[in-house]
């Protein structure tokens, strides 16, 4: 049994070339742990997670908000390239993300935007331990924000500013799996 990892993340905007090589760190520390990485199947961030992970040769899968590939590629526009398997989920943007969270065992955020947040409560709802990669900006730079203003207690959040540690203090969090 391996960990399943998700990673989310800015799609798009001015933010994701200048912190794409972060995202690949933190694809390739996930896949040093030999867990399987996971992302919401999209461009952007989390897409450059994923590319990191294959350069370790680790296994990867993508929650498409699609109902199969021809739509995911062709209405989503999403890459194929990278992805181990697809669930396709067909419940569009928002439904994959509870999908995808629900999948997960932990998640990592780096930047991001409103899709970011919604992954981000839905996690924290969820229960699950998130990873914050500070020092990238949107959503993730507002995090702590977002928590006191909900005045709830959900996830248990980890902040750091190096990928290597995030991973590594994410990891520390988790319970040891069962021995094969």
């Amino acid at each position: 049994m391996k960990y399943q990892i998700g990673v989310i993340g800015s799609a798009d905007g001015n933010l994701v070339n200048e912190l794409a090589p972060l995202a690949r760190n933190i694809g390739r520390e996930i896949a040093s742990y030999d867990c399987i990485l996971l992302t919401g199947a999209g461009r952007g961030l989390s897409y450059e997670a994923v590319l990191g992970a294959k350069e370790l040769n680790g296994p990867t899968i993508g929650v498409s908000p699609a109902s199969n590939l021809k739509e995911h590629m062709e209405v989503f526009k999403f890459p194929v390239e990278g992805f181990d398997s697809f669930i396709y989920t067909g419940f569009g943007l928002k439904g994959r993300n509870v999908i995808m969270v629900r999948r997960c065992d932990a998640l990592i955020a780096i930047s991001g935007r409103m899709g970011t947040l919604n992954e981000f409560t839905t996690a924290y709802d969820e229960g699950k331990i998130i990873g914050i990669l500070q020092s990238t900006g949107g959503i993730s730079g507002m995090i702590e924000d977002v928590i006191k203003v909900a005045d709830k207690i959900g996830g248990n959040v980890i902040y750091n500013n190096d990928p290597k540690t995030l991973v590594k203090e994410l990891f520390e969090k988790l319970p040891n799996l069962p021995i094969k």
